[in-house]
């Protein structure tokens, strides 16, 4: 990152950017969950769940590529080795073990919540004091919302 491009950024760098690591690991493992989640879904209407969770899975790939993009910018070097994102992760990851629609529904939904919390932590951070950053956290926690949001109105909708 340019020298003036550091300049405007009113925080520790450094800690932006372990931050949005955090973020990162968080994101590829919520692409695995939605992957793998749309690939075992099984039970009522699992076609149109596993269609929601692949399309899920996209933006959450979506996502990663969008903060590895703002860590490089930011001169510091995105997760490399996919082992350390179960250490680095806020939300963590839980595999599927009842592949029935509503629990791989719900197990999502949980993820997302955790998304959005965390998003909303890193939006306290940076506002004011990184507005590109604010940006792109912003982007993110506005689909993380909508995800919850399908997700929710499938479970309560759907297979009510």
């Amino acid at each position: 990152m340019g020298k003036v491009g550091k300049e405007i950024i009113g925080l520790n760098i450094d800690q932006l950017i372990e931050r949005l690591n955090k973020a990162l690991a968080d994101e590829w493992l919520a692409y695995y969950q939605y992957w793998i989640g749309a690939k075992v879904v099984s039970g009522i209407m699992s076609d149109k769940v596993a269609a929601e969770l692949e399309e899920h899975a996209l933006e959450e790939l979506k996502h990663a590529d969008m903060l590895t993009e703002r860590i490089l910018q930011l001169g510091g070097i995105p997760i490399l080795n996919p082992n350390d994102w179960k250490e680095q992760t806020n939300c963590g990851y839980s595999a599927p073990k009842d592949f029935n629609v509503r629990p791989i529904l719900k197990q999502n939904i949980e993820g997302e919540r955790c998304a959005i919390a965390i998003y909303k932590e890193l939006l306290e951070f940076v506002r004011g004091k990184d507005d590109i950053s604010f940006q792109i956290i912003l982007e993110i926690l506005k689909e993380e919302v909508k995800h919850e949001d399908d997700l929710e109105n499938i479970l309560e909708n759907d297979l009510s």
